[in-house]
């Protein structure tokens, strides 16, 4: 990527960077004012299907911090639209679906994705950003059981007692729902790489709620078909979920160039047990509340605990929170970059 700085690329390869290439996920969001006037005028579904403004969102945050990459402004729910699923960004609460999955009726229902056809301006977003940008952009899809999970609870959860019960009761039928899913996310994330994007992000937030025995008997078939799919197309793919600790040697065979780890995974248990592959995180989102003296020391920490090994990309355990001063994430960058001098 000529012109690009593409530290993170060679992270996610697993080569020695200078220093490691910073992020963080949620980046672009309610914790700025610049966003927050642009929400005065968009919903969030209107700033996703406006690629000029969605472009405008996705780079903020790298003029604003200076991070190593941008990722595709979007919720995880987007492509759902295009396979038949009605939904709402509910405002504090997530993406609330009236008619949840319960029955066979409702996975046959599901349609195939076309993303050129029912996501086209995630695709234009993608285009516009490639020719304003400086780093390498990140695009991103939901897994299967993520996906699953809202589309059988209808929203979030604490308990995940309707997708689970529905998992452990109709085994076959999840199987297709997951099937489907797959199949979808796989397109979708194809179609971002062949616009643009530079690398993938497959965000597993809730398979945590999982023990590693079912995620390996309920779910594990499906992410390695999900990775085999996206393998020929060269792209390094990270591989994201919250509370994984115990799944992530099961993550890691899976596949993915990359295993992201929360902020409840020690870094040095989690470099032992994956070996030469890379790893993303893992500061506390609630340490950028912290005074500065303290965000020093948590960063260092992590940079210690690194060991300087190849193959680390920084970034928090889980996203940006809301109300987070953005003088406190520009400062985790400056100290990043102070780590290269």
């Amino acid at each position: 990527m000529e012109g690009v700085n593409d530290l993170i690329l060679k992270a996610a390869r697993g080569e020695p960077t200078p220093r490691p290439p910073v992020w963080f996920m949620r980046q672009a969001g309610r914790y700025q004012k610049e966003y927050q006037e642009i929400r005065k005028r968009y919903s969030l579904p209107e700033i996703v299907q406006n690629p000029e403004v969605c472009a405008e969102v996705t780079l903020l945050p790298v003029r604003q911090l200076g991070v190593d990459a941008a990722i595709l402004f979007a919720d995880i729910t987007t492509p759902l639209h295009g396979m038949g699923v009605e939904l709402d960004l509910v405002e504090g609460k997530g993406p609330v679906i009236p008619n949840p999955i319960r029955n066979e009726r409702g996975v046959e229902a599901l349609r195939p994705l076309e993303p050129e056809e029912a996501v086209p301006f995630v695709l234009d977003t993608i285009r516009i950003l490639k020719k304003e940008l400086g780093v390498p952009l990140i695009g991103f899809a939901g897994a299967p059981f993520t996906l699953a999970s809202y589309l059988i609870e209808g929203g979030p959860s604490r308990h995940f007692r309707e997708v689970k019960t529905f998992m452990y009761r109709e085994e076959a039928l999840w199987h297709r729902l997951l099937e489907k899913l797959t199949e979808g996310m796989a397109r979708y994330l194809k179609a971002q790489a062949e616009a643009g994007a530079d690398l993938l992000q497959v965000f597993d937030s809730w398979v945590g709620a999982l023990s590693p025995a079912d995620y390996r008997r309920y779910v594990k078939p499906h992410m390695e078909r999900l990775f085999q799919e996206l393998k020929p197309l060269g792209v390094p793919v990270i591989h994201f979920g919250v509370g994984t600790m115990g799944l992530l040697k099961d993550m890691r065979e899976a596949g993915g160039d990359v295993l992201g780890l929360d902020h409840h995974t020690p870094l040095p248990w989690a470099r032992e047990v994956l070996g030469e592959t890379p790893v993303q995180g893992n500061l506390d989102p609630v340490v950028l509340f912290a005074p500065k003296e303290v965000i020093r020391r948590e960063v260092r920490r992590i940079l210690e605990e690194n060991a300087g090994r190849a193959g680390h990309i920084f970034n928090l355990g889980h996203g940006i929170l809301p109300q987070t001063p953005v003088d406190h994430v520009r400062y985790v960058v400056e100290l990043l970059k102070e780590a290269e001098a």
